[in-house]
């Protein structure tokens, strides 16, 4: 299935063209790709394709009859002693809108059946070609699209009744939904249009992708992505000026370039800001609370004129009063409350649960979705005016703050005068934010549609190879950063490649993906000079040398074989491979077929032939970590180099006589990184199949002493080695959370890390009881999380002590 944002904030001209900076991926047009299409699986590809563009497509004639609904009766009143509006006015605001309809009803009437009854002769190419032909009406649409939208807001600002009703139009939900209406904005919809061309298009390069050349549909769906394309880029110059300028009382244009969510620390506390970059002034706002029925508006907190704006460098920049960082364990109740909600949520709806039982767990959802947006950035970004005060924003990403930074710097190269604004001027440019901004929404699962991609969950293994395209030679390293929970963190990082302009990284890291839908990369400059130190969080600031995204598509990324691509950004272009395991293949291990090694091999029998209570390999990588990484920051979260980690699991399979030495001169990540290859390759978790029930059963008991009693009972359950073992890994993490002012790492997450290695459902408990990925991590991961955490925060277990309390507990399991 294509990826279909339903949301009114994406811009058309993502999809015409490339976005300006070029970070991104090179395109590849389909008309390559089509000739490797395997002509069973190319059509079977298609239909998935129409499938999910269908279903949305049902989703636009909903909102296109929403916006129809109203007319009527207008039209009705608009010959009475008492208009609401003129006929005029409902001819300017609904211009266009019911030849739209007709053209989408048709064309869904006609599509609707061959996919119902697909078969591999089915023929749609005509279907795309005629509603491509159609787009002049588009055009009259979008030529009157800035009219429309100003008497539509005009009329509400002068009509109590017509502000009523464009502030909540009901949209009907799918036939398979059970959600019967959901209310939209007048503003929202009349957008939906114009949005609607640019997902035609992407879908268009979908099937085009998925369609054998020979196929009677390929030229038809040729030209009709060729006209669709045409007239996004005869489009685009007109819609973007109409949505993002406001005219200034002195007549110039100002020009909104970004507008987006972020973090600022005021007052010592963190507050949820909507910040709009103009061509020559920031400002800084949040939406006024107002009652219901009321128009909803900003309040400017406060603004800089470019002219005055500037980055102060870390020398410069003071101590600012520390924010107390929320609890990593709160962070992780929230990440549990918002996974369960959501599996209450599709629980409710598969058992046709009342809408309004929905929209309260959605609005649960939203509140935690909220904290933990607002809780969880800790990435500084001061801006300063040079006339007075600096303001501190927290960003999840260093991509994002760098995105800002540049966007800033660029608008300052041009000649910009410094200047203050008068209230009524400072009232009339707030008041355009509302109607101007981009971003509708906080960032957060709870507002997306429903038909959006609920993203990726399992890991993503990336392989970063080379870059080329630098200037001079520098000492170079890269970052992965993904989304999770509607924010992006960084993943893993590679080695810093020193004194080069052609870095040969080949480093392989395994990324675990929670809804995960987009990968970054960041190429950086290492910076060694200690002077150059950020007072806001006491870490050196390295230069950021590129930085470039790219989508998650599903159809590209779950292969068995790698996929290679290049990513260019600033004129570098960093080259990668990936491939994605899902979460449920993950949960697969193989038994090693030799029994000499002890990858793959059952813990007893490699505690038997070393005649050991805890394995080699054990030892011998917790004992490295403790002598020379327990202060490296994010250990154990941070991947180490795949091909490392392999080298290391050969010579302990070996037995290999060189493994002291080998272990002092490897990277500790990578050390860190084979410890937890080992427990995830037992051919049974650490915990066992066995009892993986009954501890889902005990962490969720809500009396402490029932719970104490059950969580120790089932230790003593444990087959010996898996006992002894697990509490000597206890202690060792223990240790390492105790430098986490250091390292970073809390018992929070180190239980993160390490939870669903140790402990994890059979494949038969997990096909029986899951039904999607996102209940996988609700009902799993944050589970096992849990587990460890209570192992982890209990005061020391010992061995003999569980043993001698084995007489007075023996309840079978």
């Amino acid at each position: 299935m294509p990826y279909i944002d339903e949301s009114p904030t994406m811009s058309p001209q993502l999809s015409a063209r490339s976005q300006a900076g070029g970070d991104r991926v090179s395109p590849t047009p389909p008309e390559g790709l089509a000739p490797g299409v395997e002509a069973g699986k190319g059509l079977e590809m298609r239909k998935l394709v129409l499938s999910g563009f269908l279903a949305s497509e049902e989703i636009y004639i909903n909102q296109l009859e929403a916006l129809l609904l109203p007319m009527k009766p207008l039209k009705a009143t608009a010959t009475t002693s008492q208009p609401v509006l003129t006929i005029q006015q409902i001819e300017t605001i609904f211009y266009k809108i019911q030849d739209i309809y007709e053209i989408h009803k048709e064309f869904y009437d006609s599509l609707c059946p061959k996919v119902q009854q697909w078969d591999s002769q089915v023929t749609m190419g005509h279907l795309f070609q005629k509603l491509a032909s159609q787009l002049g009406v588009y055009k009259a649409f979008v030529d009157n699209y800035k009219v429309a939208l100003e008497t539509a807001e005009k009329c509400s600002q002068s009509n109590n009744q017509f502000q009523k009703i464009s502030e909540e139009l009901k949209v009907k939900g799918p036939k398979d939904s059970k959600d019967s209406h959901t209310s939209v904005t007048m503003e929202a919809l009349l957008y939906k249009p114009i949005d609607r061309v640019t997902r035609s298009t992407l879908v268009l390069h979908d099937l085009l992708k998925h369609t054998p050349v020979d196929h009677p549909d390929y030229p038809l769906l040729q030209d009709a992505l060729r006209i669709s394309q045409n007239f996004l880029s005869s489009i685009n110059e007109d819609i973007d000026p109409r949505r993002t300028a406001v005219t200034t009382p002195k007549g110039e244009t100002r020009q909104l370039v970004k507008d987006g969510f972020l973090v600022e620390v005021s007052e010592s506390s963190r507050k949820l800001r909507h910040v709009f970059l103009f061509t020559d002034v920031l400002l800084c706002a949040k939406l006024k609370k107002t009652s219901a029925g009321k128009h909803q508006q900003y309040d400017c907190k406060w603004y800089i004129p470019l002219a005055d704006l500037v980055f102060p460098s870390p020398e410069e920049s003071e101590a600012s009063p520390q924010v107390q960082p929320f609890p990593d364990h709160e962070l992780e109740d929230m990440k549990m409350k918002i996974s369960t909600l959501k599996s209450e949520i599709q629980k409710e709806k598969a058992n046709k649960g009342q809408s309004r039982a929905i929209e309260r767990l959605k609005k649960k959802m939203f509140e935690n979705e909220f904290l933990l947006l607002l809780n969880s950035p800790t990435i500084p970004f001061r801006i300063h005016n040079r006339n007075g005060k600096s303001y501190l924003f927290l960003l999840s990403s260093d991509y994002e703050r760098s995105e800002w930074r540049e966007a800033i710097q660029k608008l300052q190269k041009k000649d910009l005068q410094a200047f203050v604004l008068s209230s009524v001027e400072l009232q009339v440019l707030t008041g355009s934010c509302f109607k101007l901004r981009t971003v509708h929404n906080i960032p957060v699962t709870s507002n997306k549609d429903d038909d959006e991609s609920p993203g990726l969950y399992g890991f993503l293994h990336v392989i970063v190879h080379s870059a080329k395209g630098f200037k001079q030679s520098a000492n170079l390293y890269c970052t992965l950063e993904v989304d999770s929970f509607g924010y992006f963190v960084s993943k893993a990082k590679t080695r810093v490649f020193r004194d080069t302009a052609e870095p040969k990284w080949d480093e392989e890291f395994e990324i675990e993906l929670e809804g995960s839908q987009s990968l970054r990369i960041l190429c950086y400059e290492k910076c060694y000079d200690k002077s150059k130190v950020n007072k806001d969080n006491n870490e050196i600031v390295d230069k950021i040398m590129g930085k470039g995204q790219i989508q998650l598509d599903p159809q590209t990324v779950e292969t068995k074989n790698w996929h290679t691509d290049v990513i260019e950004m600033n004129g570098i272009k960093v080259e990668f491979s990936m491939k994605f395991t899902s979460r449920d293949m993950s949960l697969k291990r193989t038994p090693s077929k030799k029994q000499t090694g002890v990858f793959g091999v059952k813990i007893s029998v490699v505690t038997k032939r070393e005649r050991s209570k805890v394995p080699y390999i054990v030892r011998q990588c917790v004992e490295e970590v403790e002598k020379r990484g327990i202060e490296e920051v994010g250990i154990y979260r941070i991947s180490g180099v795949a091909t490392d980690i392999q080298a290391l699991k050969a010579v302990f399979d070996a037995n290999n006589k060189d493994i002291l030495l080998m272990l002092s001169d490897m990277d500790i990540n990578a050390i860190a990184g084979t410890l937890k290859l080992y427990f995830r390759e037992l051919p049974e978790p650490l915990l066992t199949d066995r009892l993986y029930p009954a501890f889902m059963e005990g962490i969720a008991l809500s009396d402490p002493a029932a719970k104490e009693n059950c969580m120790m009972h089932l230790l003593r359950s444990l087959p010996d080695p898996n006992l002894i073992t697990f509490l000597f890994l206890l202690e060792h993490l223990k240790r390492v959370a105790d430098k986490e002012p250091v390292n970073k790492m809390s018992l929070h997450n180190l239980a993160t890390v390490f939870g669903p290695t140790l402990l994890r459902p059979s494949e038969v408990e997990s096909k029986a009881h899951l039904t999607s990925a996102a209940d996988i991590w609700s009902h799993d991961v944050m589970a096992q999380v849990q587990v460890l955490l209570y192992y982890l925060q209990h005061p020391p277990i010992s061995f003999a002590e569980l043993k001698r309390n084995t007489l007075y507990f023996s309840t079978d399991v």
